[in-house]
């Protein structure tokens, strides 16, 4: 049996009174990739941190190679050997590639900054990735799929014993999740532990050895052999007996005109030639390799490129611009967050009540509280753990892009437009969701949807389109519909 490099044992942790985790034990081993799920709010975060140097626990030990130690700060865990990579991205947009994987302790030479040394050390870890960009390339200008792998090669970089990832496939297409876990075999076999935080239990059931669940705070499951649980198993450990898994959407034909429409729609080096329609409440996933023009469709939706040919949504041409695209009723809940769907230092409210804003103007804003108790009742819908007032960023991710959906509900959006907008969330927060977009079809409205997690779109979908190289090769109906059918169809025969 391997040996146990970093051991929590009865690690506890409150808040004004509430406890966030309850004396938990967990050991991660030389050589053994070690699973922790649980839902949002059920105390990954608070341990992750506790094992990374972030916070200290209230009560309970803390041991590296079986002698205890105690982390001050972050960097006193990295100095032991422990590396972190968050959810949540942490690169530099304006710096390079180069400069993002060497935070600290670049290479230089005469005492200055040494670019040809950087890109010659990062040229192997970069290949192991599977990360085709030159090291001087901008970071952001990088894909979000890329940037999270940089965010993982930067933590390689270091030759971590302990690597901890937190969901970090969440932004990956499946190509680039298969060299993940190639990457990550290639590490246990050199003698990491690796702490693997994911919602994507299908992964957690082909990568890692052991799994610890918590719920509410508590292990209910601890270090369990992998070869001892299955799928169902880990569900009903993470939401306990009364939770469920989703039911498969109601499939239902759309009637009446086409409410989205594309004829011989081009994008340079990004669409060619592509048309669909899309009728009202249907709902219609997109699918393909990265690069493979499927997103290409949303941007055209928002207003977010230029494009030749006809896009229509109900007989009125495709907005030019994102001001329009929101005035035009066209929700767009994006994978990224940050970026796109949150104002972080603002209050919950605030957000939500961010795209009626664009609508109406400037004198939107005068009566905070009618807006906070509709903020209110969204949050209660969705089933969100915050309140309206609360500051965005203070929220878990999982309830943060709740709250990117609250923003759409407060609209009533003519067009709903997904790009992986369950990235990230739990099981129960992932079926909360889906019953909101599944509603919004049941209300007659055209969904799109955009999903790196092919079992979303089996179970979401009337329909698939599957694009290869910027063109539309196949469309795929429910009745069809598998994660290996969508995966044979995104791979298989590419078009040139």
């Amino acid at each position: 049996m391997s040996s146990v490099i970093l051991r929590a044992a009865g690690a506890t942790k409150a808040y004004g009174g509430v406890l966030a985790l309850d004396t938990v034990d967990i050991g991660l081993r030389a050589g053994e990739v070690h699973a922790l799920i649980g839902e949002n709010g059920a105390g990954k975060s608070t341990l992750v941190k506790i094992l990374s140097g972030v916070l200290r626990s209230d009560s309970g030990s803390l041991s590296l190679d079986e002698r205890p130690v105690a982390f001050s700060t972050p960097r006193d865990a990295f100095a032991s050997g422990i590396a972190t990579v968050a959810q949540e991205l942490t690169v530099f947009p304006d710096l390079t590639v180069a400069e993002n994987l060497f935070p600290h302790n670049a290479p230089r030479r005469g005492g200055l900054l040494s670019p040809r040394r950087m890109a010659s050390r990062a040229a192997p870890v970069l290949a192991d990735l599977g990360l085709d960009v030159s090291p001087y390339a901008r970071t952001g200008d990088l894909t979000l799929a890329d940037r999270q792998l940089l965010e993982i090669g930067r933590a390689l970089l270091q030759r971590p014993r302990v690597l901890i990832l937190d969901e970090p496939t969440s932004a990956l297409p499946r190509e680039a999740v298969d060299r993940l876990m190639a990457v990550l075999r290639r590490l246990v076999e050199r003698g990491i532990a690796v702490l693997y935080i994911s919602h994507f239990l299908e992964e957690v059931l082909r990568l890692a050895q052991r799994v610890t669940v918590l719920r509410d705070g508590r292990a209910v499951v601890s270090g369990a052999p992998v070869s001892t649980v299955d799928l169902d198993g880990l569900v009903t450990a993470m939401l306990g007996e009364a939770g469920r898994a989703p039911e498969r959407r109601v499939i239902t034909e759309g009637t009446g005109p086409p409410a989205v429409t594309f004829e011989s729609v081009n994008v340079p080096g990004e669409l060619r030639d592509v048309s669909f329609t899309v009728s009202p409440g249907e709902v219609v996933g997109l699918a393909g390799l990265q690069g493979a023009g499927h997103l290409t469709v949303l941007k055209v939706l928002t207003g977010r490129v230029r494009f030749s040919g006809v896009a229509t949504i109900s007989g009125v041409a495709a907005p030019r611009s994102p001001r329009a695209a929101v005035r035009a009723g066209i929700a767009f809940v994006s994978s990224d967050r940050k970026r796109y769907g949150l104002m972080l230092d603002k209050p919950v409210w605030q957000n939500t009540s961010a795209a009626s804003w664009l609508g109406v103007g400037r004198d939107f804003w005068a009566h905070p509280e009618r807006l906070a108790a509709e903020a209110a009742a969204h949050l209660s819908q969705l089933r969100v753990r915050g309140g309206p007032y609360d500051i965005t960023e203070n929220l878990s991710g999982g309830n943060q892009q709740k709250v990117v959906f609250a923003k759409w509900l407060d609209i009533r959006p003519e067009v709903v437009v997904l790009d992986d907008p369950t990235r990230g969330v739990d099981v129960g927060a992932r079926a909360e969701m889906h019953s909101v977009i599944a509603a919004f079809a049941s209300d007659g409205k055209p969904v799109l949807l955009a999903s790196t997690d092919l079992l979303e779109l089996v179970e979401l979908c009337d329909r698939v389109l599957v694009f290869q190289r910027g063109r539309l090769v196949n469309d795929i109906p429910a009745s069809h519909l598998s994660e290996q059918t969508l995966s044979v169809a995104m791979n298989a025969g590419f078009v040139t």
